[in-house]
């Protein structure tokens, strides 16, 4: 893959005009404002929080002399046009899930989540105690962007059926809106995947346009009201254990900023990422009751699905590791896993677990 292609090959490229007095800096006595497009519907549960939460940040880090214009999806650009109007310079930044970009770059996914990847607690390990930062910055560069993860879901849910998936067969044919590479897991195994923005799933699914969906998790997928349109709720799924959100500014405009102005991105972006970890965790325990009570019928997969998830999942990063980046990014992951994950299930796991059974949780 030729990734230093992109920008002269991005669909935005005759935007130009557009692009220049858009992100024109905006300074007045020192004070600036960045526009920053995103993926989400505004107001939308725990992802919206994100924004907010990042951009109230720098504004308070900065005194106000540095603030954030957030648009919502559709407002300046499409949900999955965040990226290139970034790296362009239509707007000023973004904040996304890189998973939506794969086809642009799929080691982008590494950076939100990848099937049978790291949990929540691994990618902060591997991120910030790892090689994880600086190889983001690393491939993003190429796309003349900086990168920062600035929001965290945790483990997402398996996803929301019409139907219950009994065995691997029970995903041939089945309209599954599942993004990034679990997305490809699944068209694997035979589903008919569709990636949509966030704010169209719960129309598809009560036009019958889907069969199924992931979203986040329960607190965030009650706000969305799939609970209205699908009957069975799977909590544990394969593809997103620790979700990442990311923050990410046009490397032009961010190198124009002042150190100050740099480092209060930088922190937002840390303090949102964990802040927004703790909202969707809090969160998703009590709206998993609510659910329950209110007759959604609760699963989990076979071994036999289980097994099937993982051999597609397999065959699908096998596929992509021919690209030296993706590669080089995965083999860190591995690494990274293997050298935690031994403590972590020798501490974490098995006290949790005895936790549950001492206090009857």
């Amino acid at each position: 893959m030729d990734r230093r292609k992109f920008l002269r090959a991005s669909a935005l490229g005759g935007s130009a005009v557009a692009a220049t007095s858009l992100a024109a800096p905006a300074i007045s006595q020192g004070r600036e404002q960045l526009v920053m497009v995103t993926s989400w519907p505004r107001g939308a549960a725990g992802v919206w929080d994100a924004v907010e939460r990042f951009s109230n940040a720098v504004a308070d880090i900065t005194g106000g002399l540095l603030t954030i214009d957030a648009k919502a999806a559709g407002e300046l650009v499409g949900a999955f046009e965040s990226f290139d109007a970034a790296a362009s310079g239509q707007a000023d930044m973004y904040h996304a899930a890189d998973y939506y970009f794969v086809n642009t770059d799929p080691a982008l996914a590494f950076f939100t989540a990848v099937p049978f990847g790291m949990t929540a607690p691994e990618m902060m390990l591997w991120y910030y105690n790892g090689e994880g930062k600086a190889l983001h910055d690393e491939l993003c560069e190429i796309y003349g962007l900086k990168n920062f993860i600035a929001g965290q879901t945790g483990p997402q849910g398996g996803g929301w059926y019409r139907e219950p998936i009994e065995t691997p067969e029970d995903f041939q044919g089945l309209k599954f809106r599942m993004p990034g590479l679990g997305g490809e897991t699944v068209a694997a195994m035979g589903a008919s995947v569709q990636v949509l923005p966030p704010g169209e799933i719960y129309q598809a699914l009560a036009s019958g346009a889907l069969d199924a969906t992931e979203w986040t998790g329960p607190w965030s997928d009650e706000a969305f009201g799939l609970h209205e349109v699908c009957d069975y709720y799977y909590p544990a799924g394969f593809h997103e254990p620790g979700a990442a959100l990311s923050v990410s500014v046009n490397l032009e405009r961010y190198n124009g900023l002042s150190r100050q102005f740099q480092r209060a991105i930088e922190v937002a972006a840390a303090e949102s990422h964990q802040a927004n970890y703790a909202q969707f965790t809090g969160n998703n325990g009590p709206a998993l009751q609510r659910l329950i009570a209110g007759g959604t019928q609760v699963r989990e997969f076979s071994d036999d699905v289980w097994a099937a998830f993982g051999e597609a999942a397999n065959g699908v990063m096998e596929g992509y590791r021919s690209d030296p980046m993706f590669a080089r990014i995965h083999d860190s992951v591995l690494a990274s896993m293997e050298a935690t994950s031994g403590w972590l299930l020798r501490t974490d796991a098995v006290y949790t677990a005895k936790r549950a059974e001492v206090l009857d949780l």
